[in-house]
């Protein structure tokens, strides 16, 4: 009989910052048996220690206390894959592959933190680099198993819905044309020839937004708010946190929210969290 696995993506802002604030009495109620955690930075022992319990594989960030995925889980990973792209992408702490054997049938389960950037920089350059890579092994992702889930902070906006403000950041990194064309090839009928956002064309892969599948046709929700002003205050905020999932895997979906705190004084990190629940096992 199948189960269900309750999976959260999280962009904790630095691990021993989100567990000082709170993070561990949300764990304690939310009931998750996985977290795909990004901006985790920190280094194994001290992972380990922020989250007593929890089997953890994680992929570090060379440069200390920046980015940084890990996977924590329940129950041990079968297999864990760190390589994405050629040097340096493969040693940035931001992709990490965990295979879970789950009463008969392999769930993969992905934590990805790309890059921000910053429209004609080095910066922009580097995110274009990474999500080509990224493109670019979903294929392979999905053949290798057909349950599979990409989670994470992808700091782009695919559509309007996404941001609140959406007029005032067309030229902005996060709502690039250029950088919404990659989910419109992501998320499009696998193998159907589209006309992205940026005027290129380009083959669908096939994945599903588990987020706006659920939520439909309606503005957000959003999960991450600027610190500025009085965002989070007026939910003027952006939906980049995501599971992307095998079209097999996004039928099994039987539950999703984003767990927006009550109020900005009781948030541990600047992300809310993202948990949908999947039925898996035979």
């Amino acid at each position: 009989m199948p189960r269900t696995v309750r999976i959260a993506s999280i962009n904790v802002n630095g691990i021993r910052a989100a567990t000082r604030k709170g993070m561990l009495e949300w764990i304690d109620q939310a009931g998750v048996d996985i977290m795909a955690l990004q901006e985790v930075r920190a280094n194994e022992e001290q992972l380990t220690a922020a989250l007593p319990g929890w089997r953890i594989v994680h992929h570090e960030a060379l440069q200390k206390g920046r980015s940084g995925v890990a996977v924590a889980s329940r129950v041990e990973a079968a297999a864990v894959r760190t390589v994405l792209g050629p040097e340096p992408l493969d040693q940035s702490g931001r992709w990490i592959e965990a295979d879970f054997d789950i009463d008969g049938e392999t769930l993969t389960v992905v934590s990805v933190y790309v890059h921000s950037g910053e429209d004609g920089t080095p910066k922009q350059d580097a995110k274009y680099a990474f999500l080509d890579a990224m493109q670019s092994r979903l294929p392979h992702l999905a053949a290798h198993s057909p349950l599979a889930l990409v989670m994470g902070d992808m700091n782009v906006g695919h559509r309007q819905l996404d941001i609140r403000n959406w007029k005032g950041n067309l030229k902005k990194a996060g709502f690039l044309p250029r950088e919404r064309a990659y989910l419109d090839r992501i998320l499009a009928p696998e193998g159907t020839e589209i006309e992205c956002i940026d005027g290129t064309t380009g083959t669908g892969l096939g994945w599903v937004d588990v987020g706006r599948r659920w939520a439909g046709e309606v503005d957000g929700p959003y999960s991450w708010w600027s610190n500025r002003g009085q965002a989070f205050d007026n939910d003027t905020g952006w939906r980049i946190d995501y599971h992307l999932a095998t079209a097999p895997l996004a039928d099994r979906v039987t539950a999703y929210r984003i767990d927006r705190a009550p109020s900005w004084d009781t948030r541990w990190s600047d992300h809310a969290p993202v948990v949908a629940d999947y039925s898996v096992g035979r």
